[in-house]
């Protein structure tokens, strides 16, 4: 049953404001897969903080008509789910994870800083840390030498004591 006006008016809209607030879009095909298996890919994308769902390409080409996603417009073609998310790697990593358990979800491109990306491009950005990831990286980097500096300070401080309790 296809939608009234209206309903593809409410769909452009929604869509339409995801992309307004989101750094990279990843396109894929996923013919042949299972609900069950869209209903994992789903659960994983919300964990993640990404919008994932299958749309009509026409609607969707309305969406990002006039952005920086613009140039993706000729890649939608195929039944495809589409991922976004304002996080620049969320959305490619939600994808090509997936992609690696399931054979038939094909990564077809994406876009990202006014650019688009073919699948090896959409798979080297999946690959890139996200920025928790980097954060974490980060604070352990800066915490190593305070560390190192206490446990110093511990080891030089049991020496003295055993010291202080030879005399």
């Amino acid at each position: 049953m296809g939608l009234n006006l209206n309903d593809k008016k409410a769909v452009v809209a929604e869509v339409s404001a995801q992309v307004a607030k989101a750094q990279t879009i990843v396109v894929a095909e996923y013919r042949g897969i299972e609900v069950a298996h869209l209903t994992v890919l789903r659960k994983k994308a919300r964990e993640s903080g990404v919008y994932l769902r299958v749309l009509k390409n026409t609607l969707v080409r309305r969406a990002v008509a006039d952005t920086a996603f613009a140039g993706l417009a000729d890649h939608m073609v195929g039944p495809l789910i589409y991922s976004v998310s304002a996080d620049p790697v969320a959305a490619a990593k939600v994808l090509n994870d997936f992609a690696k358990t399931n054979d038939k979800l094909v990564l077809k491109a994406g876009s990202y800083a006014g650019k688009v990306l073919d699948k090896a491009a959409v798979q080297a950005l999946a690959s890139i840390p996200s920025r928790d990831e980097l954060l974490a990286k980060l604070l352990g980097v800066m915490k190593a030498p305070v560390s190192g500096f206490a446990v110093a300070m511990g080891a030089l401080a049991k020496k003295r004591e055993a010291e202080g309790a030879a005399a």
